[in-house]
């Protein structure tokens, strides 16, 4: 099957990584990836913080970026689940975008969910020894609406064992722009995430948003924890020749 993958700017800027093994991943399942190096920020974080007029801009610039005849898949639900349910409060006073955003959007996919509910596979080739836990991100869970798909994924990994940690559900307190004006706020609900993960014995967190992942990690290595927070794309490519 033919995709395009949709690289978010978190993944594009600190974790490029992430995105050559969501490709890897995604060709070991046999997908052919298509990547069109014009394609820029979906424009969540603008919207998020009130500037609508530039997340406008943004957004009618996904709609040529990417083509409704082809899907788009992502390593992150957040960023899908923003175009999908977002864009159209953006675009009501542009029929023209609408109705190509109404094309586009049932085509636009987060990694586990097309892995599972679109390509249906059962198995996966990796191998990854290990304990780990998942963190439900807020957008993931509440807004796209994943929650077994990436945890099926993990259990199809050789050697993997999946320890749930208390609270799974609750924020990380990354938030986007939360983190950078409520930093306290957002450093006490990092701090719970991380106890609740260490509380399981694992060694690493896992999650479908590397933003999450980004602010997990920080307060890992402020505090120098024996834990770390993982992509779900970089733990299946793990065993991938």
């Amino acid at each position: 099957m033919d995709v395009q993958l949709f690289v978010p700017c978190f993944i594009d800027q600190l974790y490029p990584q992430t995105a050559f093994n969501t490709i890897k991943v995604l060709e070991a399942v046999g997908c052919t990836v298509h990547y069109n190096p014009d394609q820029t920020c979906c424009g969540q974080p603008a919207f998020n913080s009130g500037y609508w007029p530039e997340a406008t801009r943004l957004a009618t610039k996904f709609l040529t970026d990417f083509s409704p005849d082809m899907p788009v898949v992502s390593p992150s639900a957040s960023c899908t689940g923003y175009v999908i349910h977002q864009y159209p409060k953006l675009l009501k006073d542009r029929p023209d975008e609408l109705a190509i955003h109404t094309q586009l959007k049932s085509r636009v996919y987060e990694l586990s969910d097309f892995l599972v509910n679109t390509l249906s596979i059962t198995s996966l080739p990796g191998n990854f020894p290990h304990k780990v836990t998942f963190h439900d991100a807020c957008s993931a869970l509440r807004e796209y609406g994943i929650k077994e798909e990436p945890r099926q994924l993990l259990r199809m990994m050789k050697g993997l064992e999946i320890v749930e940690m208390n609270e799974s559900e609750t924020c990380c307190g990354f938030g986007g722009t939360f983190a950078v004006k409520h930093t306290s706020i957002s450093a006490a609900m990092a701090e719970k995430k991380v106890l609740n993960a260490l509380a399981t014995g694992v060694k690493y967190i896992v999650s479908t948003e590397a933003s999450c992942l980004m602010n997990i990690n920080g307060y890992i290595a402020r505090h120098k924890l024996d834990i770390r927070g993982v992509h779900l794309a970089d733990i299946i490519a793990e065993g991938i020749e």
